[in-house]
């Protein structure tokens, strides 16, 4: 390790390390570190806060490979396309296959103390609630980065507003799901099922942290 680097890294905020190592966001996602909003704490202050030892984490940083290309395209338009493509459409896969599952679950084993009774219902709202937010990006926000309007604080406070309730909404999934671990003896159903809320929550906070740290500061 690099130990030169390390006291800067230890300064920089989580956001910017998010934005400029490619391979952080696993990392902090492990640790439960939150990069994709209010990622302006240091990472100093941010290991101390979900108690996670300092030295250990600026070592795993330090291991990325950062010859790896850059998760964000340099061009706006490009970087929406990747968005809309990489994120919003696999969402609308994702949610209604998990809603699928759930409600399998559900009605199997809501016998069972340890079944997730309620997760069908909070996925379908936040699926809801995710498509509003969705249609008021690609209608509206979306169109105005792409013809260069700039400043667009208010329509961007609002978007940012919006993903704090995402966030929220995603802490509700892992308490229903346990942080996503199935009991031992679960069928394929119910591991599927906590695979794919997982997978979800890794999705969203990767995609409100291009959002917020990538593309609105391109129009702050």
């Amino acid at each position: 390790m690099d130990t030169a680097a390390a006291p800067s890294l230890r300064d920089q905020t989580v956001r910017d390390i998010a934005v400029n190592r490619p391979g952080s966001t696993a990392i902090f996602r492990r640790h439960k570190i939150n990069y994709c909003c209010g990622g302006d704490a240091s990472l100093a202050e941010a290991a101390g806060d979900r108690g996670v030892d300092l030295a250990g984490l600026v070592a795993q940083l330090d291991a990325l490979d950062r010859s790896e290309a850059a998760l964000a395209p340099d061009e706006t338009d490009a970087l929406i396309d990747h968005l809309l493509e990489r994120y919003h459409e696999v969402h609308r896969r994702q949610f209604p296959e998990a809603i699928f599952l759930a409600a399998r679950v559900e009605s199997v084993h809501g016998d069972r103390p340890d079944c997730p009774t309620g997760v069908s219902q909070h996925l379908a709202f936040m699926f809801d609630d995710l498509e509003a937010h969705h249609q008021k990006e690609e209608l509206m926000l979306f169109p105005l980065m792409r013809r260069g309007a700039n400043p667009l604080s208010g329509p961007i406070a609002r978007m940012e507003s919006e993903h704090e309730d995402v966030i929220e909404q995603l802490k509700g999934l892992a308490r229903l799901t346990h942080d996503f671990t199935p009991p031992e003896n679960a069928c394929g159903t119910w591991r599927a099922l906590y695979a794919l809320c997982q997978e979800i929550d890794a999705d969203l906070r990767d995609h409100m942290h291009l959002e917020n740290n990538v593309l609105f500061r391109r129009f702050g």
